[in-house]
């Protein structure tokens, strides 16, 4: 008796302990007041708050989440229960984590919001909300996210929660992206975690890429033309020429020579134009000429080189890389300015005698100076490189996330086409030298300065990079595919020409965008210590 009077004790204890659950559940173990040291050690029963079906979501009651309705009046305070639904998706998943609720339930209607979800918060999209079941009719009525302009879904959060979303269709409008040429319907940040199911995710077409400026059309700044040297007679030792110089916005400059000195019985030699040239040019080398002599009469200075033309720069290459707002690529190499044009050389100087001639008695008696050379053009600017065409993607996940796509179709639209490269300024004109000084009464006359070199051409603009379109783009982050989830990306852009390029020229153009169902990029470098 007393062994019956023992089980049907701790009996007693169990059904105690079990009605003081709760809708809550247990958790450990619970005593019950008349047993004593007995203590009976009970599972807790499930939530009907948690997801007891993956399709379908949770019991749907109040208690246990938020509901949502893009239809629901905008005015006036509502409780986001069934039957005073929220009017904005986002709201309500501010209200449930507000309320340390993980569910959210939305009406198959199209929420035009950027919406961003919090990692442990589930979206049970496709509801049919007309006679207040809130039933799923998702196959015909999908919960539709569709903002007008940005990232229409983002997922957000640390790592170990994970979102479970369903019976959705995401839309990203053409180049909705913050770059306003890319177009992504959904970013996952570093460390989310989301489950897709029975949904749809679609990027549309991106922005082709942004011509490159082309560099003025007004040739660069010309040069300077040289100073006239003095005539015979007019000085007994007359300097040569003063130089003039071209000085260009780069901080580059381009001088003229000296002219050569007058003198009694030989002339001096003019100064060589300045920069000097790395190679010689036989018929430009911007040296000064000789002063005249005994026997010869002086030269008159080289014309400088012209400057270096710049080549076409170098189209864009490589597949961008993944950020916060999506993707960004990388623009053509802009044009190098030309070189500027080398300064002539200065004339020759003359004598102020010879054979039976001199200066008359009484007046000065030095011979004519030689003119100071012309002063080169300005290199032209280069072109500016041409923009990147914007991305097309369904899913970017970011370092640390993870997604998992089960019988949802990820669909992206077209890449944009690279820009192309801008065109170069021409470069400015070389000016005469000056001329040298006149003879007097059968003397002779002194040199003219060299010209100076023409600037050189602005190098044209690189193109673009050709934008991709991928299904699902990651970096760093865990990416699964389950059963029924087709990607389908559509048509990468081609990259921009070069600047002044033909239609089949390769120079300078861009390297065009891919097109992929997956891809992983490259983890950047880290960045060294401080």
């Amino acid at each position: 008796m007393h062994f019956l009077q023992g089980r049907h004790v701790r009996r007693l204890c169990a059904v105690a302990a079990f009605s003081t659950s709760g809708a809550g559940g247990l958790s450990g173990c619970t005593y019950a007041e008349d047993c004593g040291e007995e203590r009976m050690c009970l599972a807790p029963p499930p939530s009907p708050c948690e997801v007891n079906e993956p399709g379908m979501g949770p019991v749907m009651m109040d208690e246990c989440g938020v509901f949502a309705s893009a239809s629901a009046p905008a005015e006036g305070a509502r409780a986001g229960t069934r039957l005073e639904p929220l009017g904005s998706l986002q709201a309500a998943i501010v209200e449930a984590q507000a309320r340390g609720l993980r569910h959210v339930y939305a009406c198959g209607e199209t929420f035009e919001e950027e919406v961003t979800l919090v990692s442990g918060i589930h979206l049970w999209g496709g509801r049919s909300c007309e006679d207040g079941a809130w039933s799923f009719d998702g196959a015909n009525h999908p919960t539709i996210i569709a903002p007008p302009s940005g990232i229409p879904l983002r997922v957000v959060g640390d790592e170990g929660a994970t979102s479970v979303i369903y019976g959705v269709r995401v839309v990203a409008a053409d180049a909705s992206a913050s770059d306003g040429r890319s177009s992504i319907a959904m970013i996952l940040s570093a460390g989310a975690g989301a489950i897709v199911r029975s949904s749809a995710i679609v990027a549309r077409d991106a922005k082709d890429g942004e011509p490159g400026k082309d560099a003025d059309s007004e040739r660069a700044a010309d040069g300077v033309e040289g100073n006239d040297g003095a005539s015979a007679c007019t000085d007994d030792s007359p300097t040569g020429a003063l130089p003039v110089v071209t000085a260009c916005d780069d901080g580059t400059e381009s001088t003229g020579g000296y002219g050569g000195d007058g003198g009694l019985d030989a002339g001096g030699d003019g100064a060589p134009g300045e920069p000097r040239p790395a190679s010689q040019d036989p018929e430009k080398t911007g040296l000064g000429g000789h002063g005249a002599d005994a026997l010869t009469r002086c030269k008159e200075g080289a014309p400088g080189p012209d400057g270096a033309n710049a080549g076409r720069a170098d189209g864009a290459v490589g597949m961008g890389y993944l950020t916060e707002d999506g993707w960004v690529g990388t623009r053509g190499k802009d044009g190098e300015r030309g070189g500027v044009g080398h300064g002539g050389g200065g004339g020759g100087g003359s004598k102020g005698r010879g054979d039976m001639v001199a200066c008359r008695a009484g007046r000065p008696r030095g011979g004519a100076a030689g003119g100071s050379g012309g002063s080169g053009g300005c290199g032209g600017l280069g072109g500016k490189g041409g923009g990147y065409g914007g991305a097309s993607i369904g899913v970017v996940a970011l370092p640390g996330s993870s997604v998992t796509l089960e019988a949802t179709t990820v669909t992206a639209g077209k890449g944009g086409v690279g820009g192309v490269g801008g065109t170069g300024q021409p470069g400015g004109v070389g000016r005469p030298g000056g001329y040298g000084g006149q003879g007097f009464d059968g003397l002779w006359a002194a040199c003219p300065g060299g010209r100076g070199g023409w600037g050189g051409r602005g190098g044209d603009a690189g193109g673009g990079l050709g934008g991709p379109s991928y299904g699902v783009a990651s970096i760093g982050a865990y990416v699964h595919f389950g059963p029924d989830a087709p990607l389908r990306p559509g048509s990468a852009g081609i990259g921009g020409s070069g600047g002044n390029a033909a239609p089949d020229d390769p120079v300078g153009k861009g390297q065009s965008g891919y097109s992929l169902p997956y891809v992983q990029f490259d983890a950047p470098e880290p960045e060294p210590p401080r």
